[in-house]
């Protein structure tokens, strides 16, 4: 959690501090891992889901739809403080705010883009309902298990076709595959081997060897 710096207006020298409310879960650590790559300094903030801390007044001013990650800013574009939910959204920002893990070029931004609205509108909740039917609902429901795991599958598969054509999903890392790796990391959840995907895996492996990405899904510890 490397700080950046600055001077006030007495010339004080002081620290930017972005505040983070996350839990151990695939979108809390798409966040951490990006402020791990981008080198900001950051405050973590555990917000235990399995406790209800989600739905608490104090959260809901931050993220008001009681979902974790959040952010707050103190030194927003405006150099005012900005509070930030929805992890898509929140990776965005980072990017922009630092100029870095988001292509230049208005192609390969799109590119990007599309790639991260792909986890967010559908590999993410997908994944998610996978989740709960294999590991978490009180009653198996055949239909649903099969439902869902064959809709992972069937995405794995699309990524794979896509890790067939280029090393990182946008051809260079940034925030999508950010977005992607905290989900494919819980694969064993959703009944997927990686092995059945050798591109995937090659793409997943190399990911998971960058020390950003190990100290990122480490958190909230």
């Amino acid at each position: 959690m490397r700080p950046r710096s600055f001077v006030d207006q007495h010339g004080e020298m002081g620290f930017v501090t972005i505040e983070l409310y996350t839990w151990s879960t695939p979108n809390g650590r798409k966040i951490s891992i990006a402020l791990e790559e981008l080198g900001l300094a950051y405050a973590v903030h555990p917000i235990n889901i399995t406790k209800g801390e989600q739905l608490a007044p104090e959260f809901l001013k931050i993220s008001p739809n009681n979902k974790i990650p959040a952010v707050v800013d103190p030194d927003g574009p405006d150099g005012k403080p900005l509070s930030l939910f929805e992890s898509g959204a929140i990776l965005l920002y980072l990017a922009e705010k630092t100029g870095k893990l988001l292509p230049q070029s208005a192609r390969a931004r799109y590119e990007a883009l599309q790639w991260l609205m792909w986890q967010m509108g559908g590999y993410g909740p997908m994944l998610g309902q996978a989740h709960h039917f294999r590991r978490f609902a009180k009653e198996q429901i055949p239909y649903a298990i099969d439902r869902y795991t064959n809709e992972a599958r069937r995405l794995y598969g699309v990524l794979d076709r896509r890790l067939k054509e280029a090393d990182y999903v946008a051809g260079e890392y940034s925030i999508a595959d950010i977005a992607i790796f905290p989900w494919a990391a819980r694969h064993e959840w959703q009944g997927i081997a990686l092995e059945e995907f050798p591109a995937l895996k090659r793409w997943y492996d190399a990911i998971a060897a960058r020390p950003a990405v190990q100290k990122g899904m480490a958190v909230p510890g």
